[in-house]
């Protein structure tokens, strides 16, 4: 635990982290409502792979040079994920709930939460591969800068 965060301080990047999903959608009720929806998705996913690769900081301390506190950086990149993660999300419930006829948006909606469900549940257990391919342990950490790389390049696609 290189990093010393325990439990209290996790419990609380997670409570704040839902907190900025929240100002993520009203963010996009307030400013992207009327951006196109190819738009949002074309910038948030060019967003997020280098957003994902500032991990690589944390991974080397070098935040730490920078003056920034390690439980400060876990914060702030979990908040910027989040926020964006929302911008990413909402636009495709908005064009679902615009083409979706009449008296099936409970399936619809149900469809969409399954696949998004499933999706998540695959690059889990893809993640977990790579971890164990890269030989990252709970102690051994040679590796975790290549894997940090290689999952945030992979939201590219």
């Amino acid at each position: 635990n290189d990093l010393g965060m325990g439990p209290e301080f996790l419990g609380r990047v997670r409570l704040i982290t839902a907190a900025a999903s929240l100002a993520g959608i009203w963010g996009y009720q307030k400013y992207l409502r009327t951006v196109p929806i190819k738009d949002i998705l074309f910038w948030t996913s060019i967003a997020s792979a280098p957003l994902g690769l500032i991990q690589l900081l944390l991974i080397t301390h070098v935040n730490r040079d920078l003056g920034i506190p390690d439980g400060a950086f876990v914060l702030g990149d979990d908040v910027g994920l989040a926020v964006l993660g929302e911008f990413a999300f909402l636009p495709i419930l908005v064009l679902a709930a615009k083409i979706c006829p009449p008296g099936i948006e409970a399936v619809l909606f149900a469809t969409l939460m399954s696949i998004f469900n499933g999706a998540s549940t695959v690059g889990t257990e893809i993640g977990a591969v790579l971890t164990k391919q890269l030989g990252v342990t709970e102690s051994n950490f040679d590796n975790l800068a290549l894997l940090n790389i290689i999952c945030s390049l992979s939201s590219l696609y």
